[in-house]
């Protein structure tokens, strides 16, 4: 579906994108994380040929890009940075204008994917008030309603969930579950780690300008020889395992421990109950922290 090959891309001085290998089959839900200014930005709009690499290559959907954009584009939906629209028009004319621009045929048709678009991102009973007047959550639902115009087999989104309420971020989410499982793949480039963990299957973590690892979800999320533990007889616990408790907050406790089985057993047997117990694994927020350098928003010091 996507395959980069030592894709660069140079600004002068500035390596924003450093040899990257990507690939990235048909069906996944795949997150690509790193921190602002990793480079995720630039990637994804050279994958769609908004920007062209200094050297490398890319295939989408199995075609060279850019040279047979006009073949490809048509099957994927793209948000990158901010939804594009025409300000002075209402949410529903600036669908229908992309629409015609983008496919053409009759005009009936084009009001019924329109609608079906808006109804999907949660716009469906939007009024005829200008995209200008519209919430920066209402700006971003018709962004992902555009890239859903053509029915896409890719969809390409850059922080997707931008402006979006809790509860406008668990539907976002549940659509792209929902797409996926119809049959669409789905490249999410964010750095907001809770969603990519919650959504995606597999991720790819970006670090200056590299691809520094890319996984499955699960494989990383390996077990820490650590184990949660939660029992109504804490004290029974610390005098039992006698230093083998590393943290402990009220009635749950937390035990260095590589078999949570074999601890449930020694516990049980002991007569000591116990409500709750599952090995520790690391988040993806302590992968990522882990693999990426101080790259942040931050400017300390005192400016000269």
């Amino acid at each position: 579906m996507i395959r980069t090959t030592g894709l660069t891309k140079r600004y002068g001085r500035v390596t924003a994108v450093d040899g990257v290998d990507l690939r990235v089959p048909a069906g996944a839900r795949f997150g690509l994380l790193g921190p602002n200014g990793s480079g995720k930005t630039t990637l994804v709009r050279m994958l769609l040929g908004l920007v062209h690499p200094t050297s490398g290559s890319v295939e989408l959907l199995g075609h060279a890009m850019p040279r047979h954009a006009a073949t490809v584009l048509p099957r994927v939906g793209a948000l990158v940075e901010n939804p594009a629209a025409w300000p002075h028009l209402s949410g529903r004319t600036n669908l229908r204008l992309l629409d015609a621009a983008g496919r053409g045929g009759r005009r009936r048709d084009r009001r019924a994917r329109v609608e079906v678009a808006l109804a999907r991102v949660g716009l469906g009973g939007v009024d005829r008030r200008p995209v200008r007047a519209y919430s920066l959550g209402m700006r971003q639902r018709l962004g992902i309603a555009a890239a859903l115009l053509r029915g896409p087999e890719l969809l390409l989104l850059d922080e997707p969930t931008n402006g979006l309420d809790p509860r406008g971020i668990g539907e976002m989410r549940d659509l792209l579950v929902a797409l996926n499982e119809g049959g669409t793949t789905v490249v999410l480039s964010s750095h907001l780690l809770t969603e990519v963990e919650a959504l995606c299957t597999r991720v790819g973590v970006m670090d200056a300008g590299r691809l520094v690892l890319t996984e499955d979800l699960d494989a990383l999320r390996v077990p820490t020889g650590r184990v949660l533990l939660r029992t109504p007889d804490p004290a029974a616990v610390v005098g039992l395992l006698d230093g083998q408790v590393v943290e402990r907050s009220g009635n749950v406790l937390v035990v260095r421990e590589d078999d949570p089985a074999a601890l449930n057993t020694r516990l049980v047997s002991a007569g000591i109950d116990v409500t709750e117990l599952a090995p520790q694994r690391r988040t993806l927020e302590q992968v990522v922290l882990g693999l990426t350098g101080s790259g942040s928003d931050r400017v300390d010091g005192r400016a000269r």
